[in-house]
C-alpha cells in the first residue's frame, strides 16, 4: 500500500547518491525562488497556518487562489506538503475549496476573427498547477529530502 499511497499523494524520493542538506539550507532554497520569475512567491508560516513556508499564487482572470503549505520534518529529511485551492464553483457564485494533491490546467477562451474571417474560439489564458508544485518539488529533491505530498494535515 505504500507505493500506491504515495503515488496517489504525489510523494516523490530524491535520486540515489544525493547529500541531503541542513534544514536551514533547504528553507533558504525554497525562499530563494522568490524573485526568479515564477508565478507565485514564498514566505514563512504563519502559526495559525500550522506550517513553515507558503507558496501562494493568485490569477485574479480566473478567480483562482492556490497555496502549498509547507512544514519541514530534518529528522525524516523531508518536506510535507498541502495543497488547497479556491476556484470558482459551478453551481454558484461562491468558491469552491479543494484540497489534496490535484493537476489541474485552467483555460479561459475567447472568440477571434480569424484570416479567413471566421470567428476562432482561441486560448486566451492557461494556467497549470505543475508550474507553482514543480519548482517548489524539485528544489527539495535537489537538497536531498523527500517530497511528501498530504491529504489533510501537515
Amino acid at each position: 500500500m505504500g507505493r500506491l499511497w504515495d503515488r496517489y499523494t504525489g510523494t516523490r524520493h530524491p535520486h540515489k547518491g544525493i547529500r541531503p542538506r541542513p534544514a536551514p539550507e533547504v528553507r533558504d532554497a525554497l525562499l530563494a525562488l522568490n524573485g526568479t520569475g515564477l508565478p507565485f512567491a514564498v514566505r514563512r508560516g504563519t502559526p495559525k497556518e500550522g506550517c513553515d513556508l507558503v507558496a501562494a499564487c493568485r490569477v485574479p482572470e480566473l478567480r483562482l487562489t492556490l497555496k502549498i503549505r509547507m512544514r519541514l520534518l530534518p529528522s525524516t529529511r523531508e518536506v510535507r506538503a498541502l495543497d488547497e485551492r479556491w476556484e470558482p464553483s459551478h453551481e454558484s457564485s461562491r468558491e469552491q475549496y479543494g484540497r489534496g494533491p490535484a493537476t489541474a490546467v485552467y483555460r479561459q477562451w475567447e472568440f477571434k476573427k480569424g484570416p479567413d474571417g471566421r470567428r476562432h474560439k482561441v486560448e486566451a489564458l492557461r494556467f497549470d498547477t505543475r508550474d507553482v508544485k514543480d519548482p517548489l518539488r524539485n528544489t527539495v529533491l535537489a537538497a536531498g529530502w523527500t517530497w511528501r505530498g498530504a491529504l489533510f494535515a501537515l
